[in-house]
């Protein structure tokens, strides 16, 4: 699954959406409503570490199927809106049904 670009690209992405919204909805929460801070530097960190590889996969996806610029930015601003990521991944499933008929 993952010698596949664009599995591995929905894959990050998946990651990368969940991450964001555990980062959003209860970490996030947890430090300013309960003075907990810790679980941001750990969730932050994974994030991080996620949304890197998730714009590292669009560009490698970009490059391989020759993606047109305006799915690029798509692709790169889904990844900063929570849920984006995966309102993202069902167009690009969509797209990819379409091209493999």
């Amino acid at each position: 699954m993952l010698n596949d670009p664009l599995l591995r690209l929905r894959a990050v992405g998946m990651m990368e959406g969940a991450s964001f919204l555990v980062l959003l909805g209860i970490a996030m929460p947890l430090k300013y409503l309960a003075g907990e801070p810790q679980m941001v530097r750990v969730v932050g960190m994974i994030h991080g570490v996620l949304f890197l590889l998730f714009v590292a996969a669009v560009f490698q996806v970009s490059v391989q199927l020759r993606w047109p610029a305006r799915r690029v930015l798509a692709a790169l601003a889904a990844s900063v809106l929570p849920f984006g990521p995966f309102v993202f991944d069902a167009h690009v499933r969509r797209v990819s049904a379409i091209q493999a008929r």
